[in-house]
């Protein structure tokens, strides 16, 4: 064993679940400050929002299982699920969808299960996607870069930023382009950044930087989002062909676009619904990222990546009993 695996080792063997659940948030920091920076501040309220709603029904649910409440509220479960759904929604996302993805995410996909560690399925993006399936144009719609709609957050920004709620990603774009060039996509969405506005780019990099962090200090398998991002990378060049009308995109623009490295690297890599086994994580990665693919290209929703963590969570017991689990 290598010097840097003794040392991952030492520092999983000595976290428990709060100490976990802390550095995962500290790897959130980087994605979070770029997303407040681009849209404003309509997050934070949001969050509070969000957290505070998600403990309450982790109380509830604890105490109809007449389970101690004290110690599950303080192992930062359920705060990181519920500031995972946040940061994967639009800024501007309203808190009657926000309400319906905490409650679904803590109360049912969680503790419907037995709580913690029993969860087949990841909580945060079961409950984005009962959001995501339940209002789409909630869910697809952000707000223009540095608008007071971004900033404030709701309706009383003014009629002068109503037209920034009817935002979309550059993924929607690019997925309803009606004809255009990845050229004229890029040039006709050029306001921040060089994927093609929206700034995504700088998201996915924030994000990617957080979650290398957890994969140096041995919180997160390394194998899920390499071969995850390995997959979707390897299709998209595949069919990549030079920017036509019809192209599906190149590599760069798919890891850079969307909720790509937040999924990658936070959602993914929940050990709890991904396999334990090496080739089974292997397999899972390129499951979800072949799922994002395919979907983004050629389905009816713009990104979905989602959708495919959900089929790998589905497929995880089945990945693990045919591969024998063994600690690398």
């Amino acid at each position: 064993m290598t010097r840097l695996a003794q040392l991952q080792a030492a520092v999983s063997e000595r976290l428990r679940t709060p100490g976990i659940m802390g550095w995962v948030l500290v790897a959130l920091l980087p994605g979070t400050a770029a997303l407040c920076w681009l849209y404003g501040s309509a997050y934070l309220p949001r969050m509070a929002f969000a957290i505070v709603l998600g403990l309450a029904v982790e109380a509830a649910a604890l105490r109809l299982q007449q389970r101690p409440i004290r110690s599950a509220l303080l192992d930062g479960s359920a705060l990181l699920t519920c500031l995972l759904l946040v940061l994967a929604m639009p800024p501007q996302t309203p808190y009657g969808v926000l309400a319906l993805a905490v409650v679904t995410a803590v109360g049912l996909a969680k503790h419907l299960y037995g709580g913690l560690g029993n969860n087949p399925f990841n909580p945060a993006i079961v409950g984005y996607v009962v959001a995501l399936v339940s209002f789409p144009a909630a869910m697809a719609s952000w707000p223009a870069i540095g608008s007071s709609a971004g900033a404030g957050g709701g309706a009383s920004a003014g009629a002068s930023a109503a037209d920034a709620f009817t935002g979309a990603t550059v993924l929607t774009s690019f997925r309803y382009r009606e004809g255009l060039t990845v050229a004229d996509i890029w040039q006709a969405n050029a306001e921040f950044g060089a994927l093609g506005g929206y700034g995504w780019e700088w998201v996915n990099a924030a994000f990617l930087a957080g979650g290398l962090m957890l994969i140096a200090m041995g919180l997160a398998s390394w194998r899920v989002p390499v071969a995850l991002l390995a997959t979707l990378g390897g299709l998209s060049a595949l069919c990549y062909d030079n920017g036509s009308s019809s192209s599906l995109g190149s590599p760069t623009f798919h890891w850079f676009s969307g909720g790509t490295m937040l999924a990658a690297f936070f959602f993914a890599t929940d050990p709890v619904t991904h396999p334990s086994s090496a080739r089974g994580q292997l397999a899972f990665g390129c499951l979800v990222g072949a799922m994002a693919f395919t979907i983004r290209s050629f389905g009816n929703y713009p990104d979905g990546i989602a959708f495919g963590i959900l089929l790998g969570n589905a497929a995880t017991p089945f990945m693990d009993k045919y591969w024998t689990t063994r600690r690398d």
